[in-house]
């Protein structure tokens, strides 16, 4: 089907509020009827009627038989093509798919119709530079660099099987778990698990018994559940438990020399080490700080703008950091906990989505831009800081159309520098 001439389109643009079009648009017969025709046409060609081969039913008797499919498909092909023209024409950028409403369709007549649409809102922003904020010192003690040498040290442990001696505190053990209800004698399913012996969030009874087991060694204990136990499969029942040590492994944790530093990557020794980590910490605190500057600032703009934000865009938002809240929470997450985090959720999206209209808003009153230099250069830093080939890193952003992404989170980084660069940080005493 043919596009609608722009001139056959006319629309009445209004905004009931901030964040929403509405456009009344009527589309002119003559493009209604010649979409019409062609429509028409096609149903004649595959139009199957008794008495008459395909294709050669007569217009009239086609139309009268098939008016209400032709309706459909003309409605279906005519309102996306008017609605988007308009958005083009009137530079509406919409946030939602529209939503239209209000038909009005006769033979012979204009095709009218309403659409709506959730936008982002128009603002002018205040004063947003020379904004006074605390100035963030980033200091790295010594003990902060041998904590993480301390963290690379426990992950090059090895577990190693052991032999000679029964189950130590700090073990790994494989074992072979049986378990039946003690009141239904309901058994349940035979499973292999994988235990760290003496772990806090073990349970009491599992911990007293592995202790001092040995491989193919089989023990019996009893676990009663309280009712408001957090995994409902277990809740007020009491568990009749079968345990049989598979193997034993003990974690060799290596010692902290330059051999192990070398072992680790490109260092010629522990020094080396220890002065990439240094640099490593620095690199995250000065962000860490530059990000919380930036946030006072922009609380700083943003208290000074009343700014009508889009349903749809903070539902999104908050749905996501909903997602992320209960796939990180260790226990199952109740109805009235989730009915909290949801309003939380809510308070920090649009405290989000403020924070992004204020930066781009002065990435825009500023000309700032991101050039594809800048882009290369940035996935080039991602893949050394992530350990991946540069080929393979830069491959998969363009594969997942991510280069876009990076692109805008650029650009609000030139943002906030260019905030901090016109900030007035003033340092408090100590």
């Amino acid at each position: 089907m043919m596009n609608i001439k722009p001139d056959r389109i006319e629309a009445r643009i209004s905004s009931p509020h901030a964040t929403l079009r509405e456009m009344d648009i009527e589309v002119a017969w003559e493009a209604v009827s010649s979409e019409w025709e062609q429509l028409l046409d096609h149903y004649v060609r595959r139009a199957r009627l008794d008495g008459f081969r395909r294709g050669k039913a007569p217009r009239h008797m086609v139309k009268r038989l098939f008016f209400k499919e032709i309706r459909e498909d003309l409605l279906e092909s005519l309102l996306p093509k008017a609605v988007n023209e308009v958005l083009r024409r009137e530079n509406i950028k919409a946030l939602t798919t529209p939503m239209v409403s209000d038909i009005l369709f006769h033979e012979g007549e204009s095709l009218r119709f309403r659409a709506r649409v959730e936008v982002l809102p128009e603002f002018r922003l205040p004063e947003y530079k020379k904004i006074r904020a605390k100035k963030k010192e980033v200091k790295v003690e010594d003990r902060e660099v041998n904590e993480s040498l301390e963290q690379l040290r426990q992950k090059s442990a090895e577990y190693l099987p052991v032999e000679g001696r029964g189950v130590a505190e700090g073990d790994y053990v494989l074992l072979e778990w049986k378990a039946k209800d003690a009141a239904t004698q309901r058994r349940m399913p035979t499973e292999r698990m994988l235990v760290l012996a003496g772990h806090p969030e073990n349970e009491k009874g599992l911990n007293e018994n592995v202790l001092g087991m040995r491989p193919q060694e089989t023990r019996r204990f009893s676990i009663s559940y309280p009712p408001d136990h957090p995994n409902k499969k277990f809740a007020g029942r009491t568990l009749e438990n079968e345990i049989t040590l598979i193997s034993i492994k003990e974690k060799k944790v290596p010692e902290m020399s330059d051999e192990w530093a070398k072992d680790l990557g490109d260092f010629e020794n522990l020094d080396s080490l220890r002065e990439k980590i240094q640099k490593e910490l620095e690199r995250s605190k000065r962000e860490v700080a530059r990000q919380e500057m930036a946030d006072e600032i922009v609380e700083t703009i943003a208290g000074g703008l009343a700014l009508e934000l889009p349903k749809s865009l903070v539902e999104q938002e908050a749905m996501s950091i909903v997602k992320n809240w209960v796939s990180g929470a260790k226990d199952p997450v109740t109805e009235e906990q989730l009915e909290n985090l949801s309003k939380q959720a809510r308070i920090q999206a649009e405290k989000r989505i403020k924070k992004s209209l204020i930066l781009q808003k002065i990435a825009a009153e500023e000309r700032l831009e991101v050039t594809e230099e800048e882009v290369d250069e940035e996935i080039r830093d991602l893949a050394q800081r992530n350990n991946v080939p540069l080929a393979q890193f830069a491959d998969r952003v363009n594969r997942d159309g991510k280069r876009e992404d990076l692109k805008a989170a650029l650009l609000i980084r030139k943002a906030i520098d260019f905030l901090l660069e016109n900030a007035v940080l003033y340092e408090v005493p100590a």
